[in-house]
């Protein structure tokens, strides 16, 4: 157990010793526990590859976040300033173990003798909506994060959060008013001044926004210069989500659990290439009463259940919805040889359509832009504009990425350029 605190918020944590239970379709299970030497034994063990293999693998990662982390993920991208630094140089100097030129399939590919074993280090592309067939090898830095230096739970879940920040700000003088629809933001003589919410002008010297940046060029500064070629990138994946309450206790799931599709390529085909998901979906189950006991009643488990699918460019409601929960419940059942259908007291449904009428994520993408391109860290939007100043920009369409961790490092980026510019 952790605590994060100053003088009037706290903030409790825990480290999970078992990230994630990974179910494949004949059977094999493979428990990944945070350390890296015992989940390197489970994968010897379940996938018969070599532990050294692994282990040296999980310690490349490391080394990846080593030389890309300062340059890539603490600050803005695209200040010409930042480049000109050690940081930078330490990054150029180990380029050629970057493999730029391969993608993340193909290293994991040549790493590993068990397709299975490769199938579990390209799942971590869909960590910010990316195709581990297409997207830069860069990303295999993500397993150092989950393994190296470990999975957390908030104390009381993930709201736990957004509730320390909030405390924290109004800790600090900020001010927050709800439910106030931003309608413009306000330019005058090339400057952010303000924002337009619910008919009333608030006056500002600073507009930092985390919305979509489709929605921010196409809606709250129409009038302005829009970036077209990075607003017309190809979009991350979206998804589909059931949360269901479920009547029993599944001993064999953890908190944190994969149901592997049969064909990982044909499923990222279909999910990047067409409007319909996969007819055998990997799904992620998510069970936060594994380790918040009062998410639940007692004898039941509060179940997230999410399926990759694609971002949704009709903006209309999609047309797939009792097809994908036909083919869930079957996979569910298929794998952890249930019936899980009368076990559902109640459900509710978050899709591609509801995602992007509820938080204005163009085509309910989660993650902006894919990184489906060797260049993509150098493609995200930068956290300020360069053609309106005084404009700023965090969340999961700009740099660094999607995600909470990469949200909460776009919000610390964007807030740092604030105070160094304005503080005197």
């Amino acid at each position: 157990m952790g605590t994060l605190c100053n003088d009037k918020t706290s903030f409790k944590y825990s480290k999970q010793e078992l990230i994630c239970n990974y179910f494949y379709e004949d059977g094999t299970v493979v428990k990944a526990k945070s350390e890296p030497a015992v989940f390197a034994e489970e994968v010897a063990n379940q996938l018969g590859e070599n532990k050294n293999v692994v282990e040296k693998h999980l310690q490349y990662a490391g080394k990846l976040y080593d030389y890309t982390a300062d340059l890539f993920l603490h600050q803005a991208i695209n200040k010409p300033a930042n480049f000109f630094n050690l940081k930078t140089l330490k990054a150029l100097t180990q380029i050629s173990k970057l493999k730029l030129n391969k993608t993340m399939h193909e290293v994991n590919a040549l790493t590993f003798n068990n397709p299975k074993t490769v199938q579990l280090f390209n799942r971590y592309a869909t960590y910010n909506g990316s195709n581990p067939y297409k997207a830069p090898a860069i990303l295999n830095v993500i397993p150092h994060l989950e393994h190296n230096l470990g999975a957390y739970m908030p104390e009381n879940g993930m709201q736990d959060i957004t509730e320390f920040v909030y405390r924290l700000a109004k800790d600090k003088g900020v001010e927050f008013l709800f439910n106030h629809k931003v309608e413009q933001v306000i330019v005058e003589g090339g400057k952010a001044r303000g924002v337009v919410a619910n008919g009333q002008k608030f006056i500002s010297d600073v507009v930092v926004s985390d919305a979509d940046i489709n929605l921010v060029y196409g809606k709250l500064l129409e009038a302005q210069w829009s970036p077209k070629k990075l607003l017309s990138q190809e979009k991350s994946s979206s998804a589909y989500i059931f949360y269901w309450g479920i009547k029993k206790e599944f001993s064999e799931l953890s908190m944190q659990n994969v149901l592997f599709s049969d064909n990982y390529s044909e499923e990222f085909k279909s999910l990047f290439g067409s409007d319909q998901p996969y007819h055998d979906p990997t799904v992620y189950i998510h069970i936060s009463s594994k380790v918040c006991k009062s998410d639940a009643p007692e004898g039941c488990e509060n179940w997230f259940v999410m399926i990759n699918v694609p971002h949704n460019r009709s903006h209309l409601p999609v047309n797939y919805s009792a097809e994908l929960k036909s083919n869930v419940i079957k996979k569910i059942n298929r794998v952890l040889k249930t019936d899980i259908e009368p076990l559902i007291v109640c459900e509710e449904i978050l899709d591609p359509f509801t995602i992007e009428t509820t938080t204005s994520s163009y085509g309910g993408s989660l993650y902006g832009n894919s990184s489906n391109n060797k260049y993509a860290a150098f493609l995200r939007h930068s956290n300020y504009s360069n053609k309106i100043k005084g404009l700023y920009f965090c969340g999961g369409s700009v740099h660094p990425g999607g995600g909470i961790p990469l949200c909460l490092l776009s919000a610390k980026i964007a807030t740092g350029m604030v105070i160094k510019k304005y503080r005197n």
